[in-house]
Parts: structure tokens; C-alpha cells; sequence
């Protein structure tokens, strides 16, 4: 199955239009898995020098080298968002309250061009591939990584990319440090005394107390965190009360901590319940504080590792190489990152809307564009 040039931008566009009608919440990718697992099978049904593997939604597909003395791993994601998509397109999600927003669509019909193109010819050193679910809600990478679905298949250097719209087609952007921020998301809650609104000395109001914690907290970044590396701490959610009259006995608050680095995560989140129980003890409440990771680590490219890619799209002159700052939006890559170096990048589709946008609508002529030129860089990894 061997697509050139308009052929084979046809067959990816049709494909990524069939994931696109069928997107899916992470760990519930059934018929996604299904629909990957029918292409696969028919790209490997007469390689030799073929084998994958499934577990729970997710599919690993190693292709084994002739003289191997390293094994080359490619990453995708598969799930979808709770979006209801308002594209308009004529082939729009059919799954109601689903869409695939972040582009995920677009890494998968990517991961399935490159896998046909390494299917050529038996590779000197291993390739894997990795379908990976649940990557926007329980990092799947670190799911399978955990429940040991690689074995004696795990890369000794990983890669991945991402859309990323406001960059336009033949952009590829990355870095030699951090590409994404860690998240680490934060639930508080503060417990005091309730009581009625006209007699406050004989409650303990935590409601007040947890106000104060939202005001004091924003002091964590602008006052612990080195201007130079950044860090995010948000609180977007806050619960207490029940009416007008009653003083709140307890106070719930749900937020975010976001870092560059996973020395600086550490230190918000010290900072963080360091900050929570001084508000605590000054009011004579109790606070209790979960931090949950997760497999949410800053993507940290591995600098040798970045700087060949780098080099290597410098010197294509279709491609326009840009050294990109960090995001701080997240990513479970780097859960992957955390125990193989490797690189992820950034791949242009010229959207007009942004990542988990109703309306996010990427160009379709990255498609044949991206399997080019990281089939292009991969046979340089592993011939």
C-alpha cells in the first residue's frame, strides 16, 4: 500500500477524516482502536519483520531491525475532548459531546503514514510506534509505561509531535530545553465551624479563611519563582456555603500548578501547602491538600537529541525550523520523556482557532507534509 505524492495526500486526508467523525474519551477509544487496528493489519499483513501488541484501547507496533543495536520509538496520542464541535465540516464528529479538538486525529493519520513508510524496507535498528490512549485526562503514556505493555520493546529515544495552529504548514517548532510545562493539578479543602451569620464569634468561618489562602497564594509565583523560568499557579474553582445566613463550615478549592521544570513543580507545590496551612493556623482551622501529579511531567527535550533534529530540518529548505519558547499548557509526554530521552515538536496547521477550540479546523496539507519529513528524519535514525 504505497501512496505518492497527490495519491498519498488523499488516502491520509480520508483518513484523518474517518478518526475525525469518531472521536473518543480517553480509555473508551474503542472504535478508534478498531478502526487503527484494521489499517494496521493491512500494512503489516506481508511483513515479516512485524509484531504488535494491544492493552486495554492502547496498540504498540514494533518493526524489528535486521541488525539492531537501538530501538527508535514514535509516539501518538488517540483520545478526544468533551467538546460538542461547531465546524460545521461535512464530516464532523458523529459522536455527540465528542470532537477531537486537540488534533489528535492528525497525530494518529501521521503515526499510520510513517508506520507505511518504515514497512518499505526492513530497518537496520528497531522502530516502535505507540498508540497511546488517554493522554488529555489520565496520562495513558505513563498507564502503559506502569503496567509494563513495553517489556524488552521500550525505545532508547522517543519522538512525538504536536499541531499547533498558530503556526502555519511547513513550520516546525521545538527547542533544546523544555517544549511544555509539568501540571500538577491541587485540591484544598479548609474545614472551620458553622454557625448563623449573626453571631460570627461563635463560628469559625472558612470561607474567610479560604479567601484570604486565594489572595496570599498569587504571592507563590511573583515572589518564589525566578523571573527567568516561570510558573503557574491558578486556582479556578472555588466552593463554600450553602445560603446568605449561614457562616460556611467548610471551603473547597480546585486548582492548578504549572512549572517548566520538575524542580520548580516541586517548589510551587511546597510553597503552595506551605502558604494553605499558615492560613489555617492563623484562622484555628484545619486544611487538607492533595497534589496529583499524574504522568503530567514538563516535556524536557533531551538537548543532544534536539539539537540532530534541529539540524536536520535547518538544512530542508521546505521546512521553516523555528527555536520556539515553552508552553505552559501540558502534555504526558513527558512522563516518557522523564524515563527515555527524546524530542517532541511542534507542527504547524495554519488553524484559525485554537487547541480545544469547538471550531479548531487544522490544514489538511500538513498531513502529506509531516509523513514526508519525519519519514525523511526517522530513516536517518534507523538505515
Amino acid at each position: 500500500m504505497r501512496y505518492e505524492h497527490f495519491n498519498m495526500a488523499l488516502e491520509l486526508i480520508q483518513i484523518r477524516r474517518d478518526l475525525h467523525q469518531i472521536p473518543e474519551i480517553g480509555m473508551e477509544e474503542f472504535k478508534t482502536q478498531a478502526y487503527l487496528l484494521s489499517k494496521i493489519e493491512a500494512l503489516l499483513q506481508d511483513i515479516d519483520f512485524a509484531e504488535s501488541r494491544t492493552w486495554k484501547t492502547g496498540i504498540i507496533v514494533r518493526l524489528k531491525g535486521y541488525v539492531p543495536d537501538k530501538t527508535i520509538g514514535w509516539r501518538t496520542d488517540m483520545d478526544g475532548l468533551p467538546i460538542v464541535e461547531e465546524t460545521g465540516l461535512p464530516f464532523a464528529s458523529q459522536h455527540e459531546g465528542r470532537m477531537h479538538a486537540c488534533g489528535h486525529d492528525f497525530h494518529m493519520t501521521i503515526a499510520l503514514g510513517l508506520l507505511e513508510e518504515m514497512c518499505l524496507k526492513q530497518p537496520k535498528n528497531n522502530v516502535v510506534f505507540l498508540f497511546q490512549p488517554a493522554e488529555e485526562n489520565l496520562a495513558g503514556g505513563k498507564l502503559m509505561y506502569e503496567a509494563g505493555v513495553f517489556g524488552d520493546w521500550l525505545p532508547d529515544a522517543f519522538y512525538a509531535l504536536h499541531v499547533r495552529p498558530d503556526l502555519k504548514v511547513g513550520d516546525i517548532g521545538t527547542n533544546t530545553g523544555t517544549l511544555f510545562a509539568g501540571t500538577c493539578e491541587v485540591k484544598l479543602s479548609f474545614k472551620g465551624r458553622g454557625g448563623h451569620a449573626a453571631f460570627p464569634h461563635t463560628a469559625n468561618d472558612a470561607l474567610v479563611a479560604a479567601s484570604y489562602f486565594v489572595t496570599q497564594v498569587q504571592t507563590v509565583v511573583s515572589r518564589n519563582v525566578d523571573p527567568i523560568e516561570g510558573g503557574v499557579v491558578t486556582f479556578g474553582s472555588f466552593h463554600a456555603g450553602t445560603t446568605n445566613n449561614i457562616i460556611a463550615e467548610t471551603a473547597h478549592l480546585h486548582g492548578t500548578i504549572r512549572s517548566l521544570t520538575a524542580e520548580m513543580g516541586d517548589l510551587l507545590k511546597e510553597r503552595v501547602k506551605t502558604v494553605a496551612e499558615g492560613i489555617a493556623a492563623s484562622f484555628d482551622l484545619e486544611v487538607s491538600s492533595q497534589f496529583i501529579q499524574s504522568g503530567y511531567l514538563p516535556v524536557e527535550n533531551n538537548p543532544e537529541l534536539a539539537r540532530e533534529l534541529m539540524a536536520f530540518y535547518q538544512a530542508d529548505k521546505d521546512v521553516n525550523l523555528i527555536d520556539i519558547a515553552p508552553a505552559m499548557t501540558g502534555e504526558d509526554f513527558g512522563y516518557l520523556l522523564h524515563k527515555v530521552p527524546g524530542t517532541m515538536f511542534w507542527l504547524g496547521v495554519s488553524a484559525d482557532d485554537p487547541l480545544h477550540s469547538s471550531k479548531f479546523n487544522p490544514d489538511e496539507r500538513a498531513l502529506p507534509f509531516a509523513v514526508d519529513k519525519v519519514s525523511a528524519f526517522f530513516k536517518t535514525k534507523v538505515y
